[in-house]
């Protein structure tokens, strides 16, 4: 999952003013900029909450082109298995290299796994990934909520008592915290909180 994947939310001041592409997000920003110099336009990462700068020299086409969509993986590719036997000659693009140290103990049960050494470890990292997948994804989305959070609530009543609330995982202790925060900052907040959008689609 790309850091582009979710898309951007730009916000001048404490109200929300656009969302969509990093190219849709910069000219929003752009557009806010001239309208008003000394406004406060700040535009997020809605993947990890981060802000994010971008360069906003010329006319929207030049933007545009500064920054296209991302590329998307076809849905009809069908991904490598494990399980098909694998030809000589250099692995396919996409597999990794690096130096593994294990115990003689190790190395002799991987050695009596289907596939090889590499295959069975693929799988279980694999399966170690789904199992706490909810728990990275739950992190995942505090951090994130966090970081938006810090920077555009850090001023706003009760930031101390919501930051608790959130990585306590109380919703409704967050909520109430917030009540008082401007609608668009609530909104989104709590947008960040949720982890459906999260899901690694990674097989």
């Amino acid at each position: 999952m790309t850091h582009s994947s979710l898309g951007y939310t730009v916000f001048r001041d404490k109200r929300r003013i656009a969302a969509g592409s990093l190219a849709d997000a910069a000219i929003a920003f752009q557009q806010a900029m001239l309208a008003d110099p000394n406004a406060s336009v700040i535009i997020f990462d809605n993947l990890t909450g981060d802000t994010r700068d971008v360069d906003v020299r010329g006319s929207a086409a030049d933007i545009r082109a500064r920054y296209p969509a991302p590329e998307t993986t076809s849905p009809d590719a069908a991904p490598e298995s494990d399980d098909v036997p694998k030809g000589r000659g250099r692995p396919k693009l996409g597999v990794v290299a690096r130096e593994v140290t294990l115990l003689p103990r190790h190395w002799d049960w991987l050695a009596e796994q289907r596939g090889g050494a590499s295959v069975a470890l693929r799988k279980l990292i694999d399966e170690a990934r789904r199992a706490n997948a909810e728990r990275d994804m739950l992190r995942r989305a505090q951090e994130r909520a966090y970081s938006f959070m810090s920077t555009i609530a850090g001023d706003l009543p009760q930031f101390e008592e919501a930051s608790r609330a959130l990585f306590a995982n109380d919703f409704d202790a967050l909520k109430a915290r917030i009540v008082e925060w401007p609608e668009d900052v609530r909104s989104h907040l709590m947008r960040l909180t949720s982890t459906d959008d999260l899901i690694d689609p990674t097989p």
